[in-house]
């Protein structure tokens, strides 16, 4: 598998910038974009590597939604102590499906991985000790969301935990606009430039729509879980665990 690109997409003038999708383009560059783009990603994956020892059980499963190449599901996979278990990776993107399929044959851990090409919207939800959203929800429809999360809490075993990550906005204006200019200081150390930072930003703004945390965990509370633990963040970007009774 090839060396991952660095992510220069937007580095020179668009006059049209398309809406942003996970295409080959996209995938080719996106653990560069990923990394340099969301400040405490590697974090996010440390602590789902360090839940699922404590709460991925024997013989159940554990969905990774919108897995793109895979690096919640090692993360994973790597930490699991049961050797009955499964994990179903699942992304709606052929060329990010292809992708982590390399990633994943390139990895020698004992535990199954099923990766599946589908919307995840689609996906039943069974036997599950443990499911993963990770900057996964911000891109689905918002009248879509409570959905899924209902579907997620019904197949999750008593006790399961949902590990749910985004970025977020917040009801203070000045708040938000704060920690927004704060991310794009951010993105400018990672070196990109302010070309780059207006040109994602409008690609994105019509594919990622982004909730409040107070948003989450009232949807998160309506979808059935009892308990809703922020447990994560940085900047604008953060993860709460959903527990299951």
């Amino acid at each position: 598998m090839s060396k991952p690109s660095k992510d220069n997409i937007y580095h020179q003038h668009q006059a049209k910038v398309a809406d942003f999708s996970f295409d080959d383009r996209v995938v080719k560059v996106f653990p560069d974009m990923i990394q340099r783009s969301v400040p405490g990603y590697a974090l996010v994956l440390e602590l789902a590597g360090l839940l699922a020892r404590q709460k991925v059980s024997a013989g159940s499963q554990v969905y990774d939604l919108g897995c793109s190449l895979g690096a919640s599901t090692l993360a994973v996979r790597r930490n699991i102590l049961h050797e009955d278990c499964r994990i179903i990776s699942v992304d709606n993107s052929a060329a990010m499906v292809e992708r982590c399929g390399e990633v994943l044959a390139r990895d020698n851990s004992r535990v199954l991985v099923e990766l599946i090409e589908s919307d995840v919207l689609d996906v039943a939800i069974s036997n599950a000790s443990m499911v993963m959203l990770n900057f996964t929800l911000q891109f689905i429809k918002p009248a879509q969301r409570l959905s899924l999360l209902q579907t997620i809490y019904e197949g999750l075993l008593p006790g399961g935990v949902l590990l749910l990550a985004e970025k977020l906005q917040f009801d203070n204006p000045e708040d938000n606009q704060l920690l927004v200019d704060w991310h794009h200081e951010f993105k400018r150390s990672q070196g990109y430039s302010d070309l780059e930072i207006a040109q994602k930003r409008q690609a994105l703004e019509k594919v990622m729509l982004i909730d409040s945390a107070e948003a989450h965990q009232q949807r998160l509370h309506q979808a059935g879980f009892s308990r809703v633990i922020p447990c994560f963040q940085a900047l604008n970007f953060a993860a709460m665990l959903a527990v299951k009774a």
